[in-house]
């Protein structure tokens, strides 16, 4: 009879804590572009902070971008350029990643459309990538902002703000990358 009650006690025990939810939080570590740490203690907690810090980072973000274009809009594009006498498309964006986001990211076009990972168009945030098929073997990169709006050193205009939904650029556009999470 006391083993019974034993064993009786035991399977209670044993249903009772396997069936019991169990109040326990994870943290959990999510490393930002500025490298800044946020823990959390509840899922929910964790999604509303990075969302309030996602608002916050992208119109920071934003806002670098903006004040990168201020400084070197009107610059003549120069094929093979990296300065403020002429720049071409791919070291503008290589700039603004270094100066603006501390960043390195690869010099050339084509090494940059490989760098992160690609979009949806319809998925872009601010600081993804928006490539272009220009020509047979050419290729044009800009920085996206927001309404659709991107910045990039045009053979035309120098470094200039366009929109997508331009004709020539709709026309011509390839694919988005992310490199920015």
């Amino acid at each position: 009879m006391f083993i019974k009650n034993i064993l009786f006690i035991s399977i209670l025990f044993l249903f009772f804590t396997g069936c019991s939810i169990k109040n326990e939080t994870t943290n959990i570590h999510i490393k930002t572009v500025d490298n800044i740490e946020i823990k959390s203690a509840s899922l929910e907690h964790l999604i509303e902070e990075k969302i309030k810090e996602e608002r916050k980072s992208s119109s920071n973000l934003n806002e670098k971008l903006y004040n990168f274009y201020s400084e070197w809009k009107g610059v003549k594009y120069k094929f093979g350029g990296n300065s403020k006498n002429g720049i071409d498309c791919s070291a503008l964006i290589q700039i603004a990643f270094k100066e603006k986001l501390d960043l390195d990211i690869p010099r050339t076009t084509k090494l940059q459309s490989k760098t992160g990972y690609e979009i949806e168009k319809s998925d872009l945030n601010t600081g993804d990538l928006v490539f272009f098929k220009t020509g047979k073997n050419s290729r044009h990169v800009g920085i996206y902002l927001d309404n659709g709006e991107f910045i990039h050193a045009s053979t035309k205009k120098g470094v200039t703000i366009s929109k997508l939904d331009n004709v020539y650029f709709k026309r011509h556009y390839w694919k988005s990358q992310r490199i920015i999470d």
